[in-house]
């Protein structure tokens, strides 16, 4: 396992910018609003060739009360534990303040290395004024400008000297047990207060995601590690997802963005639908955004240990009838605060994952094509019918079947739809999107 960089300090002063810096990629959103990252969020990096994993944090502020933000706090905490390299960061511009000086005598206390780097600092000339209130602390200081990369060679060089050795860290990773594959990247995604962060923890056996009932708490796409069955998957918490007309907030429209980039990104995708509100509009939308996209996804009704166990079997009926736009798309009913159904999600989403990967020959799909054929005719357009040649299948997942025909004007949707199903009856696909591409071709393949 890669060494852990955790870049801490109170809020506003520019931690996910220079995250963002040292993974060079924009992984955490960034904005002038204080208190924007809530969840820690981790980035695999190169430190100038060595490996290291990122970790970027709330503010911490440790006079805050009781509720979300005390929670953002103990997830920067959390960080603290688990880094073997602390980043803490101040503001060159706004100048040493009370808050520093208690995150400066947490670290002092955590006793790991620390490195201070004063952001915000674009000059030469600024310097000397920038660095002249943090020296009290007696540690060394580095200016830096997380968003213009000013010192950021300097920084890179005080992290690497401050890193365990390679082979001290490789020594650790060996006494942590028998190798672990590659398993599945898995993408959360459901309308605010769902129950997304809920079953992520489920999931992961711990604390790992803020859970509040303040909608909107998940900003952020949140990488969320754990090993099944020696099985490494990545969770991907996501921001709710509302419909773009009551989006009036940039920050929020920012969270959607990334939520929907994350579904693109993963290999299979996890819709959580509170069950206590059935599904909406804006479920409908996703799950035919997900559908189009030919993303791979598994519903998950959430929260129906509020249901009455009476009511079960209306509910069951009314998401079946909502969902026809789908039927292949496996549901599982959980209650994720309770623990119950959540150990059938992996499971469920790597069933869904081996189906994508089906590959079928040459010879089977162009016997398929024929039988198919031979069943339902393509319909006369224009008084002329579309001639199919042969089949192929593409090489990535999800299943894709491309026909080449003589004129793909004169095969309809409808066709279309009918081609898919027969190709998931006739070779087993029941839950994995399937798509049917036709293509323009004048003679038959010799």
């Amino acid at each position: 396992m890669p060494p852990i960089v955790a870049i801490v300090g109170r809020p506003n002063v520019g931690k996910s910018t220079l995250f963002n810096r040292l993974a060079r990629r924009r992984k955490a959103i960034t904005h002038d609003r204080p208190g924007v990252t809530r969840d820690r969020l981790e980035a695999s990096a190169s430190l100038d060739g060595r490996a290291v994993t990122l970790v970027d944090t709330g503010g911490m502020d440790f006079d805050v009360p009781e509720g979300l933000d005390r929670m953002i706090v103990v997830q920067a905490e959390a960080a603290l534990t688990m880094a073997d390299v602390v980043l803490f960061l101040v503001d060159g511009r706004a100048g040493r303040t009370t808050l520093d000086d208690e995150v400066a005598e947490r670290l002092r206390r955590v006793g790991k290395p620390v490195v201070v780097a004063v952001n915000k600092v674009d000059g030469e000339e600024r310097v000397s004024a920038a660095l002249s209130d943090f020296h009290a602390w007696g540690l060394p200081l580095l200016p830096v400008s997380a968003a213009h990369g000013h010192g950021m060679n300097d920084l890179v060089d005080a992290l690497l000297k401050a890193l365990p050795e390679e082979a001290e860290a490789t020594d650790a990773a060996e006494t942590r047990g028998e190798p672990v594959q590659a398993g599945l990247r898995l993408a959360v995604l459901g309308r605010p207060n769902a129950g997304k962060s809920s079953l992520v923890n489920a999931l992961l056996g711990e604390e790992r995601v803020i859970v509040s009932e303040v909608a909107g708490t998940t900003r952020d796409a949140v990488d969320a590690v754990v090993v099944k069955n020696g099985r490494r998957y990545v969770f991907v918490d996501t921001a709710g997802v509302r419909k773009r007309t009551r989006i009036t907030d940039d920050l929020e429209r920012d969270s959607v963005g990334k939520a929907l980039s994350s579904a693109k990104r993963a290999d299979v995708a996890v819709v959580v639908i509170d069950a206590t509100g059935g599904v909406g509009v804006q479920d409908k939308r996703l799950i035919s955004y997900l559908d189009k996209e030919r993303t791979p996804f598994v519903i998950v009704v959430n929260k129906i240990d509020l249901i009455a166990q009476k009511d079960m079997v209306e509910l069951r009926k009314d998401i079946a009838e909502e969902l026809r736009m789908c039927s292949h798309v496996p549901v599982l009913y959980i209650a994720a605060a309770k623990g119950k159904g959540v150990g059938k999600v992996l499971p469920m989403a790597e069933a869904v994952w081996a189906e994508c990967k089906i590959r079928v020959g040459t010879g089977a799909l162009n016997r398929a094509m024929r039988e198919v054929l031979d069943k339902h005719q393509p319909p006369l357009v224009n008084g002329r019918r579309a001639k199919f040649y042969y089949l192929t299948q593409a090489s990535d997942p999800p299943p894709t079947f491309v026909f080449f025909v003589s004129d793909t004007a004169r095969v309809r949707d409808s066709y279309a739809k009918y081609l898919e199903n027969a190709l998931r009856k006739l070779f087993g696909i029941t839950m994995a999107p399937v798509k049917v591409v036709c293509r323009d071709s004048h003679k038959p393949k010799e």
